[in-house]
């Protein structure tokens, strides 16, 4: 008993390092930032209890239900146009005879570009007069207005699509890789062409990682930012303001650190309940 005791005191020093970074910068502003949307919030006079005032304040925004619409669309189009990327372009490099090496490696490269590079780049892109639109018109078709209402969405969806497919990728590569080739000659034997054996034996194996992959693609989007604020500010029109865009506004716009404060915690609140469900169903759908 003593033994054990040692060994796994061992083991739990090792970890207190993580514990710690865990702690500290993760789990104690997640509960300051709870304790904060109950009080309006000021650094010099001192903070003062309002109670549920910053959440009646928050759900009386009209700009939030606009935020919460733009950033469901926003998560549904994701999905719909960018997750099947990173698998189609696994299952093409894992196919390869040749030169998988050099094809992970350009498929990773947007995912190390700086964003004030990357950014930059995609605005050049964009521009009326870049070169998408030069293309577009040196073969006869007319310019697209990237930067429009009905388009900023699908141009922000194009550029993350392209930016964050190459680790995804990687990840479903490692997948298939995993996945017995007893399988593959067993389908090849029974007459399965390319297609069957990729309906009947690859999505099946990959099915746990798609899930997963899919479930971190929807947290991801829904705090979604970075790109809406540095491509389009949040516009035209607030067509491409999302959740925790307006949360970042609410703070540091309009310094009012109660109200984001507030809106972050229905969001850590949401992302609990989402998380919880999605984990219920895996096990569920596990165990059929």
């Amino acid at each position: 008993m003593a033994r054990k005791t040692r060994v796994y005191a061992t083991g739990t020093l090792f970890l207190l390092p993580a514990f710690a970074v865990f702690l500290i910068f993760l789990w104690v502003p997640i509960f300051k930032g709870i304790s904060y949307s109950f009080y309006n919030v000021d650094f010099v006079s001192g903070n003062t209890f309002v109670g549920w005032d910053n959440y009646k304040e928050v759900l009386s925004n009209p700009d939030l239900y606009t935020a919460i619409k733009n950033t469901l669309v926003y998560m549904g189009l994701a999905v719909v146009i960018g997750f099947w990327v990173p698998i189609a372009m696994a299952i093409s490099v894992s196919v390869l005879k040749r030169f998988q090496s050099v094809a992970r490696i350009i498929g990773y490269l947007p995912s190390i570009i700086p964003a004030i590079v990357l950014y930059g780049m995609w605005q050049w892109f964009y521009d009326p007069v870049g070169p998408i639109n030069s293309f577009l018109n040196f073969i006869g078709l007319p310019s697209f207005d990237f930067y429009s209402k009905e388009h900023a969405v699908f141009s922000l969806i194009i550029l993350e699509t392209w930016q964050n497919f190459g680790s995804a990728t990687l990840i479903y590569i490692a997948g298939l890789a995993a996945i017995p080739k007893d399988l593959y000659e067993a389908a090849e034997l029974d007459g399965a062409g390319v297609w069957a054996r990729i309906r009947y034996v690859t999505l099946p194996s990959l099915k746990g990682l798609i899930l997963l992959l899919l479930v971190l693609q929807l947290i991801a989007t829904s705090q979604a930012f970075q790109s809406q604020l540095l491509m389009f500010g949040g516009g035209p029109d607030n067509a491409t303001l999302t959740y925790l865009l307006l949360t970042t506004r609410e703070a540091f716009t309009y310094i009012n650190f109660g109200n984001a404060s507030a809106m972050g915690s229905l969001m850590f609140a949401f992302l609990v309940i989402f998380t919880v469900v999605t984990l219920k169903l895996r096990r569920g759908g596990d165990e059929t």
